[in-house]
C-alpha cells in the first residue's frame, strides 16, 4: 500500500516548523518530555509500544480517549482554542473534512498543504454470526439490499452516522449503492425492518452482536472486513463472516493539533506510528491494515480477514454532502 503525504522530518525541519507556531515557540516544544494524544475509544497503544517510543525519544505519552470518531471530532472543534492534546489519532476520511473546515490542525511548515498523515485503513462491512444462521437454518444475507427483506427483520444493528465513523461510512456506502434518489427509501425500509441504531461501534459489536463476546441479540452487525479474524473458535474456524457487498474503505489519520504544546513530540510520534513496530501491531491491536509497505499481516488474516476487493463511496464528495445526508437520515430516525 503506497503511503501518501508522508514526510520525513529532519531536525532542522522540526525546529523550523516549531518556530512558526507561536504558542509552541513560546513554551519551548523540545524542552518537554510529555505528549498528550487524543484518540477515539477504540485506539490501543500497548505498553510495549509506548515504552519503545519513550526509549527512543524520552517522551512519556498520555492517551486521552474522547468517544467515537464523530464525538472526538466534535470535542476537538469545541476545544480548539484550548486544545486538550498535542496530537489526534483516529479521525477518518468521513469526519476529516469537517475537522479541516474547523481549522483544528497545525498547518505550519511541512503541514501547510495537508495536515493529515495516513496511518491505517479498514473496510467497513456488514458482518454476520455464522453459528446463529446455521442454528436457525436461515441463509445469511449477501448484499445490502437483503437487510430490508422480511426474513431479516429485527436482526441487524448499525451505528449512528452522526457520532460514529463506521456509521457515517455505512451511510456513505448506501448513498453510493442506492443513489441520491434511493438511499433514503432504503433507510426507511431498514427502519421498518426493525434495525437497531447503536451510538457507537463498541456498543454495537461487543454488546448487541451475537457473534462477539457480548453474545447479544443481533446476528448482523456493522463492523469491518477484518473482524472475523478475532472470532476464531477452538475448532480453528471463525464464528463470523463479512458481507463483501457495499464495503466502504476508511482511512485513519494522525495530525498535530493547532496550539499543541509539544509540536516536535507530536511529529516524532507520527513518524513512530509509520515505523515497523507500530504498523506491525495495528492488525492485532486495532483490527486495521497497515499503510507502510512490507508489513506482514497475521497468518489468520489471509483466510478470515481479507481486505475488500471492491469498495464503494470513495468517489463521493463527503465534505459537501455530509450535513445534508445527516439531516435527512435524522429525519428518518428521529432522536436515534
Amino acid at each position: 500500500m503506497q503511503i501518501k503525504h508522508i514526510i520525513t522530518m529532519t531536525v532542522a525541519g522540526l525546529i523550523a516548523a516549531t518556530s512558526l507556531t507561536g504558542c509552541s515557540a513560546a513554551t519551548g516544544p523540545t524542552s518537554t518530555n510529555e505528549l498528550t494524544i487524543v484518540t477515539h475509544d477504540s485506539a490501543v497503544f500497548t505498553e510495549e509500544l509506548l515504552a519503545e517510543f519513550k526509549a527512543e525519544t524520552g517522551i512519556t505519552v498520555t492517551q486521552v480517549k474522547a468517544g467515537d470518531a464523530g464525538e472526538m471530532t466534535n470535542k476537538l472543534v469545541l476545544t480548539k482554542d484550548a486544545p486538550i492534546g498535542d496530537l489526534v489519532y483516529g479521525i477518518d476520511n468521513t469526519f476529516a473534512p469537517a475537522a479541516i473546515e474547523a481549522e483544528i490542525f497545525d498547518t505550519t511548515g511541512d503541514y501547510a498543504e495537508n495536515p493529515l498523515r495516513e496511518i491505517d485503513y479498514a473496510d467497513v462491512c456488514l458482518n454476520y454470526d455464522k453459528a446463529w444462521f446455521a442454528d436457525q437454518g436461515l441463509t445469511p444475507p449477501t448484499k445490502l439490499a437483503d437487510l430490508t427483506k422480511p426474513e431479516y427483520k429485527g436482526l441487524t444493528v448499525l451505528t449512528n452516522p452522526s457520532t460514529s465513523s463506521p456509521g457515517l461510512a455505512f451511510l456513505t456506502a448506501t448513498v453510493a449503492t442506492f443513489g441520491e434518489a434511493g438511499w433514503e427509501q432504503y433507510w426507511s425500509d431498514l427502519q421498518a425492518n426493525k434495525v437497531k441504531i447503536a451510538s457507537g461501534w463498541e456498543d454495537a459489536y461487543f454488546t448487541d452482536f451475537s457473534g462477539s463476546s457480548g453474545q447479544g441479540a443481533y446476528p448482523i452487525v456493522l463492523s469491518y472486513s477484518s473482524s472475523p479474524a478475532f472470532e476464531i473458535r477452538d475448532n480453528g474456524q471463525s464464528q463470523t463472516a463479512s458481507i463483501m457487498d457495499g464495503c466502504f474503505r476508511q482511512w485513519e489519520y494522525a495530525a498535530v493539533l493547532k496550539g499543541a504544546k509539544n509540536v516536535v513530540g507530536a511529529q516524532k510520534f507520527i513518524d513512530f506510528m509509520l515505523g515497523q513496530s507500530f504498523q506491525t501491531a495495528l492488525p492485532d491491536s486495532m483490527y486495521v491494515y497497515p499503510v507502510t509497505e512490507g508489513i506482514a499481516l497475521p497468518e489468520a488474516w489471509a483466510q478470515f480477514a481479507p481486505a475488500a476487493t471492491n469498495t464503494v463511496g470513495g468517489d463521493l464528495n463527503i465534505a459537501a454532502n455530509r450535513m445534508g445526508w445527516l439531516v435527512k437520515w435524522s429525519a428518518i430516525f428521529g432522536n436515534n
